[in-house]
């Protein structure tokens, strides 16, 4: 079938060309591929399709991109989403990156770009075993629930945008051990989507959320990196 194997996409751009030649590609190489020309619609196809990814240009003609993602996430559904747009500032990186958004290009793009961030996208998500092996991270009272993709923290969970989830998740399968600011930006962000000012912010982020609920677990090892290990360590 293709390097897709049929898995479910959603393309949403408000330029036609745009919408036809990235489906159009995509499904070429295996990928079932709905479209979408704005937000609402696209809202509509999420619900009806549960694509496994979506492909979401920011500037929409009646909700931007980011709206759409915000409403996605009120309403629960926990879809990776890859932003595509025109604008290239540090700001709007951050604030994609910041609502839960995986990846983000900028265009114009080339179509093997977007075919291989589209790739690296879902292999995350799915993980090595294709999303179907269970297992509980630990450190602590922290358990990160790879199969349900729950935190919890003395039992009680705690909510994490997706990108927040993949930093935690490093950070807890190489517990005890100092990660360097490049090994958790290659890990984390592909294709240098991140810099060290996201990175700095997103584990501002995790240890708020974590800290509420008891002693600090992530700690800095200045101009190196950072290191989760538990209290007593």
């Amino acid at each position: 079938m293709g390097e897709g194997d049929g898995r479910h996409l959603l393309v949403v751009d408000d330029e036609p060309a745009i919408v036809d030649v990235l489906a159009t590609s995509l499904r070429f190489l295996g990928y079932d591929v709905a479209e979408a020309t704005n937000g609402r619609e696209a809202l509509a196809k999420v619900r009806e399709r549960r694509p496994d990814l979506v492909l979401l240009d920011v500037m929409l003609p009646d909700l931007d991109g980011f709206e759409v993602v915000r409403r996605l996430t009120a309403g629960g559904a926990r879809v990776p989403v890859v932003f595509l747009t025109a604008r290239e500032s540090g700001e709007d990186v951050v604030v994609g990156l910041d609502l839960g958004a995986d990846d983000y290009i900028t265009k114009p793009f080339r179509l093997a770009e977007v075919a291989a961030r589209v790739r690296a996208v879902l292999r995350r998500v799915e993980g090595p075993g294709g999303g179907t092996d269970r297992a509980v991270l630990r450190c602590a009272d922290l358990e990160l629930d790879t199969a349900a993709y729950e935190v919890r923290r003395e039992g009680r969970p705690v909510e994490l945008s997706p990108t927040e989830y993949r930093l935690l998740h490093h950070l807890l399968a190489n517990a005890g051990r100092v990660l360097t600011h490049e090994q958790l930006l290659d890990h984390v962000w592909d294709h240098g989507a991140g810099d060290t000012a996201v990175l700095k912010s997103y584990i501002s982020y995790l240890r708020r959320k974590l800290d509420a609920h008891g002693p600090p677990l992530i700690h800095t090892r200045r101009g190196i990196g950072y290191v989760l290990r538990a209290p007593q360590e």
